[in-house]
Order: structure tokens, then sequence, then C-alpha cells
């Protein structure tokens, strides 16, 4: 191969590499952890908004910290807001496995939490609690 034939090859190249990054810079971004509220959250007595003397409760689900896992929490700051020492039902709609986890009990200033390891998928989640009138919370989650 002639020079200009290689100046010709190595530009082509250097143009699929930046190319290649361009298209696959969104994919490393998109892995990043993201936080993702219940499409029902759980409600004290029936009611959503909470009243006085039960408030509303804020579960979320973080996906993307690790393959195949999803921590359930409170979407308040600090990890607070869900249900304390709460049964969380899970069930990976992509494979058929299942599980169940307890949420902490927010003792010691650690605010409740549960990490699954459901696998990566589609994830259908339901909080139940364990004290007191409380519809259930669920959702439903892509975990990569």
């Amino acid at each position: 191969m002639g020079a200009p034939v290689m100046k010709i090859v190595r530009r082509l190249a250097v143009c699929a590499g930046v190319g290649a990054g361009v298209v696959l810079a969104p994919t490393a971004i998109a892995s990043a952890a993201v936080t993702v509220p219940f499409q029902i959250a759980p409600a004290p007595y029936g009611n959503p908004n909470g009243s006085f003397d039960a408030p509303a409760v804020r579960c979320v689900a973080v996906v993307g910290e690790q393959p195949g896992t999803m921590t359930v929490t409170g979407g308040n700051d600090g990890g607070w807001g869900c249900l304390l020492s709460s049964e969380v039902h899970w069930l990976n709609l992509s494979t058929g496995a299942s599980g169940s986890a307890r949420l902490s009990d927010g003792l010691n200033g650690i605010p409740a939490a549960a990490t699954l390891q459901t696998g990566p998928g589609q994830i259908a989640v339901a909080i139940l609690s364990v004290a007191g009138p409380i519809t259930p919370g669920v959702g439903t989650f892509a975990v990569p």
C-alpha cells in the first residue's frame, strides 16, 4: 500500500474509534445507579398522602449500583421514608426467579433498606407492612 492509502486507512480508523466512543458513552452513563420511586407507594390507612398521625410513605428502588441487584429504601433525604421492618416480595418477570426480604428496622440512625439479589431483568416488587393497616406498595423496575 502506498503512503496516501495508509493515511486514509489511519483516518478511517480514528473516525471509527471516535464514532464508537460517541455511541458507547451514553451506555456507560446509563449504567450508573438510578433511583426510581414505586408506582404505587405504600399508603397508611389507604391514604397515599399520609395524615396527621401517619406520615406518607415514600419507597424507592435503587438500580444499577451492582449488576443483578436492587436496593429498596426510603425516597426522603438520607434514605428515610420507607416502612421499617416490612416484608419485600419480588418476582423477576424475565427469569421467573422470586424471593423475599425484610426492610431493616431503622435503628442506630440507619434508614430502612433491603438489598435484593434479583438477577437482571424486569422486576416486580411488593412491600407489605407487618404492623398496622397499610395498603401495600408495588412497582416494576428494570435491573441491569
